[in-house]
């Protein structure tokens, strides 16, 4: 199929395709003319895609991942270790956000105290 079609069957931009061959996640077959010509399994790959740009990961781990998938559903036992760093490094920028916020209440807090107290 072509890139048009791939992009109707998916609902992902015909760009977005484009930026993912650029990044080598998508490895379709040209014509001689220059077409592309995407299989069938490239709408199950796209899916996987999408799934983990929506997890949060960035492009060049998602290249490493899509190694470790297959058909319909996600098999990555082979990628397991690599994942948990991810969510690990998730989860420190998620607490690190958290102790900010807390400390951004508690200047808003001081603040409207001092404000209060002044009026």
């Amino acid at each position: 199929m072509k890139i048009g079609e791939l992009a109707h069957r998916t609902g992902v931009s015909v760009r977005a395709l484009r930026y993912y061959e650029e990044k080598g996640v998508l490895r379709p077959d040209r014509t001689p003319s220059g077409y592309r010509i995407f299989a069938d399994s490239d709408v199950r790959k796209v899916a996987h895609i999408q799934t983990l740009l929506a997890a949060g990961l960035g492009m060049d781990l998602i290249g490493e991942i899509l190694s470790c998938m297959a058909g319909e559903s996600l098999l990555l036992d082979a990628c397991r270790e690599r994942l948990e760093a991810e969510r690990r490094r998730i989860t420190g920028d998620i607490d690190q956000l958290v102790h900010t916020r807390s400390l951004l209440d508690n200047l808003l807090a001081t603040t409207n105290a001092v404000s209060s107290q002044a009026s």
